[in-house]
């Protein structure tokens, strides 16, 4: 088991590597490799709300990063930073659903329960905030993760991204 703990800013370098890594390298297989530099450039990365709201988490291995992600208690579906447009609202966890955000592993690391300890962390914390749901939007390398995890596809649609590529990925929810 690696360590975890709550992200901070100090990580965000290792964070934008890790999610670089992970994002081109988990991608083959399940996308181009247009369409994996595409989303990782234009839509993975930090979202330094999450560090801030301290809803973002690390799993360290002999004091490396080795897989990243976390919850939202705001508005925000997906994205980094450089995809986030104005304000970011908090939710009314009597009626919404908290956001499962930004999990990322690296891909030597890949299936090893690294990512159901961070989903572990997630949905303990946003059920202790009286959240009765979650979502997400999954890549398709994400899905079998919250397949396992007991998340339903309930949409699947496609990110039009630059240089006119298309990202087939699907929004997901679980009930708590």
């Amino acid at each position: 088991m690696a360590d975890l703990r709550t992200a901070r800013h100090a990580d965000i370098p290792a964070l934008q590597g890790l999610i670089g890594l992970s994002g081109r390298g988990l991608s083959v297989g399940y996308y181009s490799p247009a369409q994996a530099e595409a989303i990782t450039r234009h839509v993975f990365g930090v979202d330094t709300q999450l560090i801030e709201d301290g809803t973002y988490f690390v799993l360290e291995q002999d004091q490396t990063l080795v897989a990243c992600g976390g919850w939202s208690r705001r508005r925000t579906l997906f994205g980094g930073d450089q995809a986030k447009h104005g304000p970011d609202p908090l939710l009314d966890p009597a009626t919404e659903a908290a956001r499962i955000r930004a999990f990322f592993v690296h891909p030597s690391m890949a299936r090893r329960g690294l990512g159901r300890q961070l989903m572990d962390a997630c949905v303990a914390a946003a059920r202790a905030e009286g959240f009765r749901a979650l979502t997400l939007v999954s890549t398709l390398p994400g899905e079998p993760l919250y397949l396992a995890s007991g998340f339903a596809c309930v949409e699947r649609f496609e990110l039009d991204l630059p240089g006119g590529i298309r990202v087939p990925v699907s929004r997901m929810l679980r009930n708590l």
